[in-house]
């Protein structure tokens, strides 16, 4: 199947549940002048012809320093943290003008009206740790009437890191703060960070997916090892869903479809903070047989699991569960109960091969442990001819003889000639 048709495919499942809702998607001032921005705003449009309403809130730290650099100045701050004197907001707003109108550019050529609100309403960051920050400012609040009219009119919102205040002056923000407050004014199903270095690496890579709780840990232990640029959006990330954000996506915006493969794809591109269930683990239902036949017919093919007929699954469907990623099963597990003799047999772990490593199978035994502690069941089992060693050092198994086995279930082994390894875990 070609790969386009198939990614069309994997767009079309996520449509009914962000229709009508709204992204804000926040892109460096760097990212707007990579050649991968007109690819962004076909992304958009992309978005935009799906019913999903979108917001854009801009840096432009880039700017402020080429353009500081033409007129022979050094700006005092650059991304809006630190101390903007008056030379310095001159510059910040004639760079924030210029992205903000080549953006407005790039929506144009896409067929999407847009406009640059003043929405964001600010006041002085004032004097922190005894330095006065000058024309730095923080989001007061945000006019989410305003933002709101111009999505029901089906336009396009340009939010730059500039704030005013009741008398008209102007404060120099940070965007990724902006974007954060945003967000929250709108209640953004997702808030996707578009940067030039990707998601947040780590000593394998690119850590693909966080609670927020694992987020606030991973930045205080890390940060010293972490980019300035990981550091604030990691930081803004987690602050966001902590005040109400379901999603927020760091990536990089260079990245060709970066955008689309990120917000309609399991697997992502970057890095995924997350507070609510993106990751849940639930009973199967009779819906599921079709996806967890094609999970154990992957087992299957590797060895790893005994062939099962369709009609099989359907007869004991209630002793399986799924493991879901954004509501799409990718794992499963069963618990097979005898009674008589006070144990259970845990079968058919499979993970999709697209998310091995990632813990997932950990959490299957681990709430089979728990469904069998609940069903007053005293022992576990399970049969394994390749991952043996995973049951014993991940799971807490140990290896065990047919012997071991119920009756019933020892006379279907010796009829199988697998000669999978037995073992045992007891859950006194």
């Amino acid at each position: 199947m070609p790969e386009r048709l198939t990614h069309f495919r994997e767009i079309l499942r996520y449509v009914p549940g962000f229709r009508d809702r709204v992204f804000v998607i926040a892109l460096d001032g760097a990212v707007v002048e990579d050649d991968n921005f007109p690819n962004l705003m076909l992304d958009i449009a992309l978005l935009r012809s799906l019913s999903i309403r979108v917001v854009l809130v801009h840096g432009a730290a880039h700017q402020v320093r080429r353009f500081a650099a033409l007129v022979g100045m050094t700006p005092s701050d650059l991304d809006g943290t630190g101390v903007t004197d008056k030379e310095t907001l001159q510059v910040a707003l004639t760079a924030a003008t210029r992205v903000t109108h080549e953006i407005l550019e790039g929506l144009s050529a896409n067929d999407l009206r847009a406009a640059c609100p003043n929405a964001v309403v600010a006041h002085p960051a004032g004097v922190l740790g005894g330095v006065d920050h000058l024309f730095t400012g923080k989001v007061d609040r945000v006019d989410t009437g305003l933002l709101q009219t111009l999505l029901e009119h089906d336009v396009v919102p340009v939010v730059p890191p500039v704030g005013i205040d009741g008398t008209g002056a102007s404060f120099r923000l940070n965007s990724d703060a902006v974007a954060v407050e945003v967000a929250k004014g709108l209640r953004a199903v997702k808030l996707v960070y578009l940067n030039t270095e990707g998601g947040v690496r780590g000593p394998g890579g690119v850590v693909r997916q966080l609670t927020v709780e694992e987020a606030d840990a991973y930045l205080r232990r890390h940060r010293a090892d972490l980019t300035p640029e990981a550091v604030t959006k990691l930081a803004h990330a987690v602050r966001a869903c902590k005040e109400g954000v379901e999603r927020v996506h760091i990536i990089d915006g260079r990245e060709e479809e970066g955008l689309l493969g990120e917000v309609f794809s399991n697997e992502g591109i970057g890095t995924l903070v997350y507070a609510n269930e993106y990751q849940a683990i639930r009973p199967a239902q009779r819906k599921d047989v079709r996806v967890l036949f094609t999970l154990i017919r992957q087992g299957v093919q590797n060895d790893e699991l005994v062939r099962r007929k369709r009609a099989d699954l359907e007869k004991v469907i209630g002793d399986y569960f799924v493991f879901e990623v954004d509501r799409n099963p990718v794992a499963c597990a069963a618990l097979h109960v005898y009674a008589a003799e006070g144990m259970g047999e845990v079968a058919s772990v499979y993970v999709d091969g697209r998310y091995e490593n990632q813990g997932i199978g950990g959490k299957l035994i681990q709430y089979a442990e728990a469904v069998a502690r609940g069903k007053g069941l005293r022992t576990l089992f399970c049969l394994s001819t390749q991952a043996a060693n995973w049951f014993v050092q991940k799971g807490g198994f140990r290896l065990g003889t047919p012997d071991d086995l119920p009756a019933a279930r020892r006379e279907r082994y010796e009829q199988s000639g697998r000669r999978s390894k037995v073992l045992v875990k007891s859950l006194g």
